[in-house]
């Protein structure tokens, strides 16, 4: 396999953190430049970056100097990862683009855009497609990739096998999410120690929209959106890792029993299984029995980080079923969703 020299925008952030360590030792990716804010550029990253991972700061990038977000200082690598704040990442990621850097981001920026794809590659790899309609080069070498919210990916990773047997007519959602997703400093302890908030800024709407776009059918160049209405409510809890979601879905098709949506779970394939890609868990989706689980402590780092755990598969009183689903949000919801990405588009020939 051919080694690809990478970029990170927002590296001394907590999701450019992530990268870092989630990229060390990678097959594929070899991090070649870092990148922050006026404040950090110059500086050493040992000096630029509170580390806030879990295990050390990487050697390799303790003395590498911090750039700044600028394309032209970014010449040197095949492709970046963002990781910047929404803020600044309209214009910067753009301008990567332009230059004829791809750009594979976790910002929520460009995910509403529709020559953009909002990507989760064991739901929808053929949306890739739609990096042949963007205009930021005339040679089609810059374009844009976006991963989707930290809530909708193990949303519609549930729903994929669902939708593909049964239809879904409706969907009600509520998250209870932990505190890494808030970034750092995050949330004061005050807030959440002993508590729960009953309200993400928002994050209801990513939820609501960003399954339509995942589980739309790419048509003529353009996605034709999911057509099912998606009620949500975003929560904070005081969990370290680990977004956990109860799910309540309507079918078209009603199944006989909860059992026969156990079985379509159980029995999807993931698109990509194939491919050999090395961040793509051996079993994306895993189904537990024990309705104990799955747990945010005990389950989030299954296959590292990238599994999606669905347990309490019952039929519904008022939906026909209901369901827990729980991901990691930090590496399955951000970092490591996006590398995964990025090894599908080096499959797929788009970065090369």
């Amino acid at each position: 396999m051919t080694q690809f020299n990478v970029g990170i925008l927002g590296a001394t952030g907590a999701v450019g953190q992530k990268f870092i360590r989630l990229l060390q030792n990678h097959p594929w990716f070899t991090i070649k430049a870092l990148g922050a804010s006026d404040r950090s550029a110059g500086k050493a990253y040992q000096e630029a970056a509170n580390w806030i991972e879990s295990t050390p700061m990487p050697d390799n990038v303790k003395d590498r100097v911090v750039r700044n977000c600028m394309s032209a200082q970014f010449e040197d690598v095949d492709f970046v990862f963002s990781g910047l704040d929404s803020s600044v990442a309209t214009e910067i990621e753009g301008d990567f683009a332009k230059a004829g850097i791809p750009v594979i981001s976790n910002a929520k920026n460009y995910r509403t855009d529709p020559t953009v794809p909002l990507l989760v590659p064991e739901v929808n790899p053929d949306h890739i497609e739609l990096i042949k309609t963007q205009t930021f080069t005339t040679d089609g070498s810059g374009w844009i990739v976006t991963n989707p919210n930290c809530v909708a990916i193990p949303l519609t990773m549930s729903l994929k096998p669902l939708n593909d047997h049964f239809g879904i007519e409706s969907v009600v959602v509520t998250s209870l999410q932990a505190i890494s997703g808030a970034g750092y400093p995050g949330v004061p302890s005050l807030d959440i120690l002993g508590n729960v908030i009953p309200f993400i800024g928002g994050e209801e709407s990513k939820i609501r929209e960003e399954p339509l776009k995942l589980l739309g059918k790419l048509k003529d160049g353009k996605i034709e959106h999911a057509s099912f209405p998606v009620q949500a409510t975003a929560t904070r809890v005081p969990v370290i890792n680990g977004h956990l979601l109860t799910v309540n879905v309507k079918f078209k098709k009603s199944p006989a029993d909860f059992k026969e949506v156990v079985q379509a779970m159980k029995s999807w394939r993931s698109p990509i299984a194939d491919l050999g890609l090395p961040f793509a868990p051996k079993f994306p989706l895993e189904i537990f029995e024990d309705e104990r689980y799955p747990q945010p402590r005990l389950h989030a780092d299954s296959e590292n980080g990238m599994q999606t755990a669905i347990g309490r598969v019952r039929s519904g009183d008022v939906m026909d079923v209901s369901y827990i689903a729980m991901a990691h949000n930090t590496i399955r919801g951000a970092a490591g969703g996006a590398i995964l990405n990025a090894e599908l588009l080096v499959s797929k020939g788009f970065i090369s």
